[in-house]
């Protein structure tokens, strides 16, 4: 059942090495560089429990209360469900969080669907899939994501160079498989689990592989060791970084030195092609929650940008409007996005409930291509005085606040001490170390741009184009070979030929 922010807490006190700033930190949960975010986690569990978000955070089945984020997706009904979770999630704590288990969990869901291929190594492996979802449906723990490792040279094989490069395995034991190397994963430091696999694209022609593995990692197994960047929780006054101090979710290199992880945590070993199938579904139904993000930072930097207009009155100029309506047009495209994806849901192939592909990943394209250009608009709204404006300890000196409080002091709507606040989490969300930090993030987080591209390459509908340039050319069937989807089968269309007028209206 749904644990409580106690046990979440005490589950990661498990004596793991980990390592920030050259030292070893003795308490994780405590750690100032951790702390905001633990806290965080901590409070999406007991929101579970809460009478006032519980029945948005959960729902019962068989008499047990289970996490909406986990939930296997059957219906449309339920991720209308989960994004209204998220959305509580982030409200709640007045920020964006990613790597907080529900955006990750979606990647087991990929492995569901993919248990045809799967079989072909080693009909236990499905099981341990199945076995897997179930125990996060019932255990609930903090499942995060180990994609990327240090790669070394990317020029040659593994093989040729030092194989520790990229995560393998270095011998079979009749209790599992050790495996040696190093992957990146965010907030592993703090999570109780990650699901392992690789990042090769390019197999060549090998059927095998002793990088071809996945699996399920106990953060708290021996072996592991964790080396995190250095976090901005601290490095300056909350007052004047609200963002870096409560939001900065700590990157870690884990590394895995001869970890054994049981059989019964395997999901894949060897067989490249299975893991060729997981890296081309790996974001299926993970994508959603991600883009769902930058829908939320989007709506952030409208509003720092739109209170800072108002204050002064620019919001009147029509120069201003516009750079607010391209605001609100990326806003309203990856809300757009979102939302089809949704009303236009497929079945995936293991029988599941899955946002229209197409869209989504078009979607996440919009929503990580345009972040930058959106993120210097809104500094231009904000105006210079995000960058030059000084410190909460200068506002409150006796010797400077007299001066601070007669500048920054618009009306008697807007005091100086208001305008100092504004301009802080503008600052932190634009200009400061963090706000390059997730710029970066969210555009590697799920892959790099070319990988997003080819998502969409792989997933939209090629045929539907082709087969009515084809018709309306009055070309010969033979100039296009055969059409796999007949036109008129995308969802898009499906959706318009079978649902009743009256219906879309109201949709």
């Amino acid at each position: 059942m749904i644990r409580t922010g106690a046990d979440y807490i005490e589950s990661i006190r498990d004596g793991r090495a980990v390592y920030v700033g050259g030292e070893k930190v003795k308490d994780v949960a405590s750690h100032p560089m951790f702390k905001p975010l633990v806290d965080i986690r901590a409070r999406f569990y007991d929101m579970q429990h809460d009478p006032r978000t519980r029945h948005l955070m959960a729902y019962e089945e068989d008499g047990e209360w289970n996490g909406i984020g986990n939930k296997l997706p059957l219906t449309q009904g339920d991720w209308w469900d989960k994004r209204r979770a998220t959305d509580t999630l982030l409200e709640e704590v007045g920020g964006v969080v990613t790597r907080v288990g529900d955006e990750t969990v979606g990647e087991m869901w990929s492995l569901f669907d993919g248990q045809d291929v799967l079989n072909e190594v080693d009909p236990q492996f499905s099981a341990n899939i199945r076995n897997h979802i179930q125990r996060v449906l019932k255990a609930d723990p903090f499942h995060v994501s180990a994609n990327t490792d240090p790669k070394g040279d990317r020029s040659k094989p593994p093989q040729d160079q030092d194989p520790d490069m990229l995560l393998h395995v270095v011998r079979e034991t009749d209790a599992g498989i050790v495996v040696r190397g190093a992957k990146y994963e965010t907030a592993a430091a703090y999570a109780n689990q990650a699901f392992t696999k690789p990042t090769i694209a390019n197999w060549g022609n090998a059927a095998y592989s002793d990088y071809a593995v996945g699996f399920i990692c106990d953060l708290g197994s021996p072996g592991l060791k964790f080396i995190c960047r250095t976090g901005f929780a601290g490095r300056a006054p909350a007052d004047d970084y609200p963002l870096s101090n409560s939001f900065d979710e700590v990157d870690t290199l884990v590394i895995f030195d001869d970890v054994l992880i049981p059989w019964e945590n395997v999901l894949f070993y060897r067989h490249t092609r299975a893991a060729m199938f997981i890296r081309a579904t790996l974001h299926r139904y993970s994508a959603f929650a991600f883009v769902q993000r930058n829908l939320k930072l989007a709506d952030m930097m409208i509003g720092a940008a739109l209170f800072n207009a108002r204050q002064t009155g620019l919001d009147k100029q029509q120069a201003v409007q516009e750079k607010l309506a391209q605001l609100a047009v990326y806003r309203e495209g990856i809300n757009a996005h979102l939302t089809a994806a949704i009303a236009l849901s497929e079945r995936s192939p293991g029988g599941l409930m899955m946002p229209n592909q197409s869209l989504l990943y078009t979607g996440r394209v919009l929503a990580c291509s345009q972040l930058h250009e959106m993120m210097h608009i809104a500094r231009e709204l904000c105006g210079g005085q995000i960058c030059v404006t000084p410190d909460k300890a200068a506002f409150d000196a006796p010797e400077t606040k007299p001066w601070l409080d007669k500048f920054y002091t618009i009306n008697s709507e807007w005091i100086a001490d208001d305008r100092r606040k504004l301009l802080a989490f503008a600052r932190d969300m634009l200009n400061s170390d963090y706000a390059g930090h997730r710029l970066t993030f969210q555009l590697f987080a799920q892959s790099p741009p070319f990988a997003h591209l080819a998502a969409v390459y792989r997933n939209f509908d090629w045929d539907g184009p082709l087969d009515f340039v084809r018709k309306a050319a009055g070309l010969s069937e033979n100039v296009l070979g055969k059409v796999t989807r007949a036109p008129g089968d995308s969802a898009v269309s499906q959706w318009f030929n079978t649902t009743p007028p009256s219906r879309q209206a109201a949709e």
